[in-house]
């Protein structure tokens, strides 16, 4: 609809007296007055306040006009001061996902052109976030367009654009839009009567291909379709944060979850039991593994995608963050024929891409090299790779046992979970084989204790493991935005009690300047891009076997560790921050004491 031949009649318009009062009210003395709000709220100085009083008078500047100009006060706190003088609340739509529904009541260009997005619904009202919140004909075709009264709000215009481009271009393109309409009647029992073929001619699956196509170009690693009380859900975990990115109808939650199941060849009519299966997307010319596993809640079916890109070959051990000294013991643990290394820390933290960089890089075409995974995430040439599965009794344990008839120099284990795995791999080692495998501990100095705990013989561990490698991941500083900036004195202090002698020199005397990322649309106003391990290498030296025959806690193992110049995580990681590679926010975040 054209703003030009708008009717400004007010029985025409709903919201027209509620504007038209907020309007009179809004006198030139009115907007004047905003730099006597900023300066009650702290944020001007007495000083201040007479100065740009003062050159307002002289220019005939409005006040707000000066104050970007001078920079006095933040964007953001200046249209809140707007808001609370225009009597209309102020929104921040950074971070906020908008459910589909709402977006359909106002086109794209019309919310582009005229700077405003619909971002909520009650009843017969919806809110508006808006740069003008007074603009009556704006106001009024919304209204006619939508049919809802409007509640304005005001919003920074660079929020509204950015939010504009997140919610319309990226999440809900206009395929999703029209499917959302054909789909939001289906009802799940249409869907068992017509059986799957309904559901793979529905438009559903569009909504299906471009959540999927912007987790590829997001870089997503899962995608969580989580159903709510009163809509659904779609979060997309990007650089190891899960950011929540689009919410949908309830209504269409069934048929999104059919069409997930049918991918995967799943059971449809199955609701009361999780289900795990698994289906190749094609986007370009990037071919993607998704790992799918569904499981029952009070609202209904949770469907976690993890995607698994096949064309991405591993990193070398010096991409993955590895440096130094812990390279330097890693790669010379590598050069043994036999033993084991294990890469320990919690879940999420890396340590199959580690695996994975580790078999690259000792996988020729003079060994033979075997691995048992739960599930195979990555295919690597030249490796034999099995997948378990307990239901017909192929397990981390029975296959260890087929690998040791199978002529192996190498063997990869995805886990060390229970007793028995752990008494093979031990053997395996003890026999002549390189064994690689992970557990589930926080640091490296765990590993031997949490062996010790499942049986293995002190004896034998000291025997057989050579080294353990700790690690975490942590985002890294997005390179188009990256700013620098002075570290405040309580922060240089803790940096250089953490890093003690390992702190460069160049850093010892004067102020430390770090960096961080303001933000930008390369990194989605994250200040991050891309994601780098921090680890720590420890080996296994007389002394520390000694120890584990003693059964010495982590604690002591870890002392004892760092005394024969094992550098920590912790330690790698404020390293990376002085290298200006993340940040300190990131390093405490996952390896925080």
């Amino acid at each position: 609809m054209d703003l030009d031949i708008i009717d400004l009649d007010p029985k025409n318009n709903l919201g027209f007296k509620l504007m038209a009062n907020q309007a009179a009210q809004t006198t030139q003395t009115n907007r004047d007055q905003i730099e006597d709000i900023l300066f009650k709220q702290g944020l001007l100085t007495s000083d201040q306040l007479s100065a740009i009083k003062l050159e307002s008078i002289n220019s005939g500047q409005p006040i707000d006009k000066i104050l970007v100009q001078h920079n006095l006060v933040p964007l953001d706190k200046l249209t809140q001061a707007k808001a609370q003088l225009l009597n209309v609340p102020f929104i921040k739509l950074e971070g906020k996902a908008i459910s589909a529904d709402i977006l359909n009541l106002i086109p794209e260009p019309a919310a582009r052109r005229y700077q405003i997005i619909p971002f909520d619904r009650r009843e017969d009202e919806l809110m508006v976030a808006m740069v003008d919140p007074l603009d009556i004909q704006i106001i009024q075709f919304i209204e006619k367009r939508s049919g809802f009264r409007v509640k304005p709000f005001l919003a920074l215009g660079d929020d509204i654009l950015k939010a504009i481009r997140d919610q319309y271009a990226q999440n809900l393109t206009s395929e999703v839009t029209s499917a959302l309409r054909e789909v939001e009647e289906v009802k799940p029992e249409e869907v068992q009567e017509q059986g799957p073929e309904m559901i793979r001619e529905a438009p559903v699956s569009n909504i299906i291909n471009q959540l999927l196509e912007y987790a590829v170009k997001t870089r997503a690693s899962d995608i969580h379709i989580e159903p709510q009380d009163d809509r659904t859900r779609v979060r997309y975990r990007i650089d190891g944060i899960l950011q929540e990115k689009i919410l949908l109808p309830k209504g269409v939650h069934e048929a999104l979850i059919s069409r997930v199941k049918i991918l995967a060849v799943l059971k449809i009519d199955e609701k009361r039991l999780p289900q795990d299966g698994r289906f190749t997307f094609n986007y370009g010319s990037n071919e993607v593994d998704l790992r799918i596993s569904t499981v029952p809640t009070v609202f209904g079916e949770k469907v976690v995608m993890r995607l698994l890109p096949k064309s991405s070959a591993a990193p070398s051990l010096f991409e993955l963050g590895l440096r130094g000294t812990s390279l330097r013991n890693l790669e010379a643990q590598l050069l043994r024929t036999h033993g084991i290394i294990l890469i320990c820390g919690p879940t999420g933290s890396g340590k199959t891409t580690t695996l994975y960089s580790i078999l690259t890089k000792v996988s020729t075409t003079k060994v033979n090299v075997v691995t048992i995974e739960d599930p195979v995430e990555y295919q690597i040439p030249g490796v034999n790779q099995v997948q378990v599965n307990p239901q017909v009794g192929l397990t981390f344990a029975s296959a260890l046992r087929s690998f040791l008839r199978q002529d192996p120099n190498i063997i990869m284990v995805g886990e060390i979970r229970d007793t028995e795995t752990a008494d093979l791999a031990i053997q395996a080692a003890l026999t002549g084989h390189q064994v690689f495998s992970t557990v589930h501990t926080n640091s490296a100095a765990g590993a031997p204790p949490r062996l010790l705990d499942m049986g293995v013989e002190p004896f034998l561990l000291t025997s057989s493991l050579y080294a353990a490698v700790g690690q975490r991941v942590v985002r890294k500083i997005c390179p188009k935005c990256r700013v620098e900036f002075v570290a405040i004195p309580e922060v240089v202090e803790n940096i250089k009690t953490v890093l003690g002698k390992l702190l460069p020199q160049s850093a010892v005397n004067g102020s430390l300047k770090l960096f961080k990322g303001k933000g930008c649309n390369f990194c989605a106003t994250t200040g991050y891009l891309g994601r780098i391990g921090i680890f720590e290498s420890l080996i296994v030296t007389d002394a520390i076997a000694k120890l584990i025959l003693e059964h010495a806690s982590s604690s002591i193992i870890e002392k004892e560790a760092i005394a024969s110049g094992m550098i920590t995580m912790k330690q790698d990681g404020y390293l990376k921050v002085l290298e200006g590679i993340t940040t300190l926010e990131e390093v405490l975040r996952v390896a925080q004491d």
